[in-house]
C-alpha cells in the first residue's frame, strides 16, 4: 500500500477539454438528440449527421438510432459496417472501426480511462482499433488501447482489455482465446 492519497480535488479541477472541445460537445449534444430521433431505417441521415460533426463514415454503414456515440470527431468507421442498438462508443480517444465490422447491441467500446497510479487520476485517451471483418458480440466490452485484429470475434459479454489476435474468437472476463475463427464459404445461402 502506498503512502500517497488520492487527490480528487485535483482531478475535478483539472482542465480536461479545451474551449473548442467544449463548444463541439455542446453542439453535438443537440445533434445527438436529432440522431436518436431519426427513424430506424434512415441510416444515411445519421451518417450525414456524424460526418457533419467530423466522423469518417464509409459507404453503406448502418448505425442504429439508439447507439450512443460520444464524440463523432473521434470516430472512423469503414464500409459495410454496423453499430447495433444501445451500443456505446465512448470515444474520448480515437476509435477506428474497419470495414465489414459488426458492433452488436449493447457492446461497449471505451477509449478513455484514468491514470490510477497518479493521485490526481488524470484523464487518458488511448485509441481503440477494430480491424476489418470483426464481430464484437452483444454486451461485450473493448477497453482503452485495445486493438482487435482483423476477422476476430469478441464473444458475448466478453471483456477485452488486451489486444485480440486476428481471426481469433475470444470470450470471458478477462477475454481469453477460445479458438481460431474460420469462415465456411459454402455456409452462405
Amino acid at each position: 500500500m502506498a503512502d500517497a492519497e488520492l487527490d480528487i480535488a485535483a482531478n475535478r479541477s483539472a482542465r480536461k477539454y479545451d474551449v473548442a472541445d467544449l463548444v463541439r460537445r455542446v453542439l453535438w449534444g443537440v445533434g445527438a438528440v436529432v440522431f436518436r430521433w431519426t427513424p430506424r431505417l434512415l441510416y444515411g441521415v445519421r451518417n450525414a449527421l456524424l460526418r457533419l460533426f467530423g466522423a469518417e463514415v464509409g459507404r453503406n454503414v448502418r448505425i442504429h438510432p439508439r447507439a450512443t456515440i460520444y464524440f463523432p470527431w473521434n470516430l472512423s468507421i469503414g464500409d459495410w459496417s454496423s453499430v447495433g442498438e444501445e451500443a456505446l462508443i465512448y470515444n474520448l480517444g480515437p476509435i477506428e472501426i474497419g470495414e465489414q465490422v459488426t458492433i452488436s447491441q449493447r457492446a461497449h467500446l471505451c477509449a478513455g480511462t484514468h491514470d490510477a497510479g497518479d493521485p490526481a487520476m488524470p484523464l487518458q485517451k488511448p485509441p481503440i482499433t477494430v480491424g476489418d471483418q470483426v464481430w464484437v458480440c452483444a454486451d461485450a466490452f473493448v477497453g482503452p488501447g485495445v486493438a482487435v485484429g482483423a476477422g476476430a470475434v469478441v464473444g458475448a459479454r466478453a471483456v477485452a482489455v488486451t489486444d485480440v489476435e486476428p481471426w481469433m474468437i475470444v470470450g470471458g472476463n478477462p477475454a481469453r482465446s477460445l479458438k481460431e475463427r474460420t469462415l465456411d464459404p459454402d455456409a452462405s445461402s
